[in-house]
């Protein structure tokens, strides 16, 4: 928070509330607009209007909520337009806050919605008939060796569905008219936005880049507040770690533009938020290891466990349900990520991964 200095004191000074109602001029023909989210942690989801030839674009959607399509549209009226002079969504990445009120609004108006291609692979597992919601996670979890943990989260599962939740079936989801690929540009007559993939978030994430003006549509793949999640998604890689961080580097290489994120207050600097995410990783990656030191084969619900969690350094059995799951989940990743690069070994023993560290080859 800045400070100013009163009557010989430095005090903080206020910040505005970025999830306040409104479309917030961010630069030229470009408005930030928040919209509600259900109970989430995240407080809200940006949307970015675009002023374009012979209308507007939306950069991400909101929630289909319906608290969230009335703020978009009473946003929109701030700015002289309605739904009707939406000529496209361009969203960032399949999770619910960002893509399924584009798919109400394309189902009302017929409005063209784009997602990133790599998208293609969740999306595809949530539509298969009889899928179940978190069934990806649920197996990392057991794999992880927090079984009370998974039997917590398919138990809170099936609740959701018995009361109506759409964790079963394709719920809100669709496929998208367009599937964006790297590189691709999109002309809006007045200003040109270059597609940049960012698998780690999740595979098919994409930002938006507009050089130009030195604007970065950011999604949740850069924060300025938070640590982005990595992987959760219906059908997740391998190794979402090191596609997310090879993902930073790749925006790092870039021009430092004006980061527009997804939550959270536009930022001056998109690098200098980077750097500080590969810094965060680093710390961790180094910290997971040095909890295996002296101490495997142990799994990595042991090892979340062992490591603080949030800038509060809580413990793991503080967390709820949900963040226990994200963080168990990202652990397995970190250990993935050491275990391909030669740090630590694996082994699988009824189904659990368990890691330890690896001892250097002899020198002879």
């Amino acid at each position: 928070m800045p400070i100013s200095r009163q009557n010989g004191a430095f005090v903080p000074v206020p910040q505005p509330d970025w999830t306040q109602e409104g479309a917030h001029p961010v630069s030229p023909g470009v408005h930030r607009i928040p919209l509600p989210l259900p109970g989430d942690g995240l407080r809200a989801v940006n949307v970015y209007a675009i002023e374009a030839a012979g209308g507007l674009v939306l950069i991400d959607s909101g929630w289909a909520l319906a608290a969230a399509r009335s703020q978009l549209e009473r946003s929109l009226a701030a700015l002289g337009a309605g739904l009707g002079d939406v000529r496209r969504f361009l969203v960032t990445h399949l999770h619910r806050d960002h893509y399924t009120q584009a798919l109400a609004i394309r189902e009302a108006l017929g409005t063209p919605v784009a997602l990133g291609a790599e998208e293609r692979h969740s999306l595809d597992a949530v539509l298969r008939h009889g899928y179940r919601g978190m069934s990806a996670q649920l197996r990392l979890l057991r794999a992880a060796g927090a079984t009370r943990l998974a039997d917590e989260m398919a138990d809170a599962v099936a609740r959701f569905r018995r009361q109506g939740g759409d964790g079963e079936g394709s719920g809100p989801f669709a496929d998208p008219d367009e599937w964006i690929t790297t590189g691709q540009r999109f002309d809006l007559g007045t200003r040109v936005l270059e597609a940049i993939a960012t698998p780690g978030h999740t595979r098919g994430h994409v930002v938006f880049a507009d050089r130009e003006a030195g604007l970065l549509f950011a999604g949740d793949h850069v924060l300025p507040h938070i640590t982005p999640s990595i992987g959760f998604e219906a059908c997740p890689p391998e190794l979402p770690l090191r596609d997310y961080l090879e993902s930073l580097n790749v925006v790092r290489r870039l021009p430092d533009l004006r980061l527009l994120p997804a939550h959270g207050p536009v930022a001056a600097s998109a690098h200098a938020r980077i750097d500080e995410l590969i810094e965060h990783h680093s710390h961790r990656l180094a910290a997971m290891a040095a909890v295996l030191d002296g101490r495997g084969p142990l799994s990595a619900y042991q090892v979340a466990a062992a490591v603080p969690w949030t800038r509060r350094n809580r413990e793991l059995a503080d967390l709820d349900l949900f963040n226990q799951t994200l963080a168990v989940c990202e652990t397995a990743f970190h250990l993935d990520l050491l275990a391909a690069q030669r740090s630590v070994t694996v082994e699988v023993t009824d189904g659990v991964r368990r890691y330890a560290t690896a001892v250097p080859d002899a020198v002879t």
